[in-house]
């Protein structure tokens, strides 16, 4: 007589919806923890994934043996190929950060999931419909809207929207990417081999710029840990945990209160108060992530635990 599987029981409505939002929140306060890290972009990006990426790997180590020791090389090229385009797109936000405001970097890092869609069109023939073609120029022209707005304020913001629509062009390849490798592997082995590489690819990095890794006030380095710990482990960990228990559209749209936040923190920490042309703009571009939403709610959803969110 064979004994009856012991099941896993479902968590509540409400604990589904809390952690939901206790994810949007954790991960609103990168910009703003960025802000207050008195250290050059790439150190931050460095840190951040360093400390995020050791307790990770750790926890991949023990769990994941067996997965470890199945990968190809092929696995292995396409799981590097992922680091550098996390590292890439971390680098160049932060740095965004530098020379724009809160409210247009994470408006146009926002807009990852429109790239995600282009690149599985152009990569992996995945069709887009006519709602998904109007998202994309709704939100390209948020995007425009926006540049247009920093560029009569000089090339410096500029600047840092061209960078933050790169950090959100290199957060699409990586979920791309992802798709590929995730069939064969669970979150776990793939976040902690993914945020290693990226990690050491950065810290590589400092090898070949002038730019200091230590020598930083003790605040900074608190800053450094809270970045690592709050938006990345907290907050992406959430993110991940709803999209077992909910749709990947909704958590996708539910992630979009993430620039919202990040820019209310701006205004009552940093003093950034966006204008209408920001908000315009902001909006334009998040209402076509809405839609793109929508569209992508009617085809194969992605897998389980990729949520588009990387910040």
């Amino acid at each position: 007589m064979s004994l009856p599987t012991p099941t896993t029981p479902s968590p509540s409505r409400a604990r589904v919806y809390g952690g939901l939002m206790l994810g949007v929140v954790a991960v609103s306060w990168a910009a703003p923890l960025i802000r207050f890290a008195e250290a050059p972009s790439l150190a931050i990006s460095a840190w951040r994934l360093t400390f995020a990426s050791v307790p990770l790997l750790l926890l991949a180590l023990l769990r994941g043996r067996g997965e470890f020791s199945a990968l190809t090389p092929r696995t292995w090229g396409w799981l590097t190929l992922s680091g550098l385009a996390l590292a890439l797109h971390f680098a160049t936000w932060i740095a965004s950060l530098q020379y724009t405001t809160v409210a247009s970097s994470v408006a146009l890092v926002t807009t990852t999931p429109i790239w995600v869609v282009l690149f599985a069109w152009l990569s992996l023939s995945e069709r887009v419909g006519p709602r998904g073609l109007g998202a994309i120029g709704l939100c390209l022209a948020g995007s425009v809207l926006i540049g247009a707005r920093d560029f009569a304020l000089g090339g410096q913001a500029l600047w840092g929207d061209v960078l933050a629509v790169l950090g959100a062009i290199l957060a699409a390849a990586y979920f791309v990417i992802g798709r590929r490798v995730r069939e064969a592997l669970s979150l776990g082995t793939y976040v902690g081999v993914v945020y290693s590489v990226a990690a050491v690819a950065l810290l590589v990095a400092h090898a070949f710029v002038d730019s200091p890794l230590t020598g930083f006030t003790p605040r900074t380095w608190w800053v450094l840990v809270g970045l690592a710990v709050v938006p990345q482990l907290i907050g992406h960990s959430m993110l991940n945990a709803s999209v077992r228990h909910l749709s990947a559209p909704f958590v996708s749209v539910a992630a979009l209160g993430e620039p919202v936040l990040a820019t209310l923190w701006a205004v009552l920490l940093l003093s950034e108060t966006p204008d209408m042309v920001q908000l315009l703009g902001g909006g334009m571009a998040l209402v076509g992530v809405v839609l793109m939403a929508r569209e992508e709610a009617l085809r194969q959803p992605p897998p389980p635990d990729m949520v588009p969110a990387a910040d």
